[in-house]
């Protein structure tokens, strides 16, 4: 079995290529993928080659953890039905090819305890679920956050989430182009905002120059959420962290458990996906693609479409 896939070779050299599939066994599902996301985190550092080092990373490789497709071969022990329309987190699939994270592909072989069934009625927005998941992952602490820091995709969903939860957010953004989009919650500049007793703040920015910033604006006892991807070493001045006894949270990959609520808040019509997808390419242009979803920065997200590849 072979499929189309993006193709990672080094820093910098991406292109589409024909590769090998593993053989699929009796747990596994064969996927017909229709659309892909595009991270502006975790797969710009791999593009860019400032991906820090962890266990599994090199080249070449086939990024991609946001996938929706539907079944085409499913195994006798893999739990899914043929024809199941599904998300999927990512594969494993291509031999010497590095799933890192393996969903930019036109077909994918899975196993099915992975892939999670979707209705019908869920579009292209659908690959928005892992990010979905990853906000809420974000706001497993014990209260939601006062603030949060960054108004792209992720900052967006981690507010809309904590407004179906019961919150009530502010977000801080700097670039005039992002302050827009708020459904229920206000946007503004930091500047602007002179609170400085915020009980929880989660950082969506990535940035962490930012660490001295938010500490300062904790009440005491507060607690900073970090749910960004940070390139670098994290530093903060020790003194005003210690005045406000400062605790310090970092939110790492999503779990089962944060999927399916949010399968359920959008099941009961509390979140919304809706408006997140600012730019849309075939599969063919994918190169072009990644360009843009890197360097644009009107580019909130973008979706390759392979439907004509598979």
């Amino acid at each position: 079995m072979q499929a189309t896939a993006v193709v990672l070779r080094e820093p910098e050299r991406l292109e589409l290529s024909l590769v090998d599939l593993i053989e699929p066994g009796d747990e596994d599902v064969v996927v017909d993928v229709a659309f892909s996301g595009i991270s502006t985190g975790t797969e710009r550092l791999l593009y860019t080659g400032r991906m820090p080092v962890f266990p599994g990373m090199g080249y070449p490789l086939v990024p991609g953890y946001e996938t929706v497709g539907r079944v085409r071969i499913a195994g006798r022990r893999s739990g899914i039905a043929p024809g199941a329309h599904v998300f999927v987190p990512g594969a494993r699939c291509f031999g010497p090819i590095r799933g890192l994270f393996g969903g930019a592909a036109s077909q994918l072989v899975v196993a099915g305890s992975r892939v999670t069934p979707l209705p019908e009625s869920m579009g292209d927005e659908a690959v928005l679920l892992a990010l979905a998941a990853t906000a809420r992952r974000a706001l497993n602490g014990p209260d939601l956050p006062g603030l949060i820091v960054g108004h792209g995709v992720l900052g967006r969903l981690i507010a809309r989430i904590a407004l179906a939860l019961g919150g009530a957010p502010v977000v801080w953004e700097t670039n005039p182009a992002r302050q827009s989009g708020a459904a229920g919650y206000r946007v503004v500049d930091p500047a602007h905002d002179q609170t400085r007793d915020y009980r929880i703040i989660i950082d969506a920015s990535g940035d962490g120059n930012l660490m001295d910033t938010l500490i300062q604006r904790l009440a005491p006892g507060g607690e900073l959420v970090l749910a960004g991807f940070y390139e670098a070493p994290i530093s903060f001045a020790f003194p005003p962290a210690f005045m406000r006894e400062a605790r310090l949270r970092v939110s790492a990959e999503w779990r089962q458990p944060d999927l399916q609520s949010v399968n359920d808040l959008i099941s009961a019509g509390r979140l919304s996906l809706a408006n997140l997808v600012s730019h849309r390419a075939p599969a063919a242009r994918a190169p072009d693609a990644y360009r843009t979803a890197f360097e644009d920065p009107s580019c909130l997200k973008m979706i390759l479409d392979w439907r004509a590849s598979a």
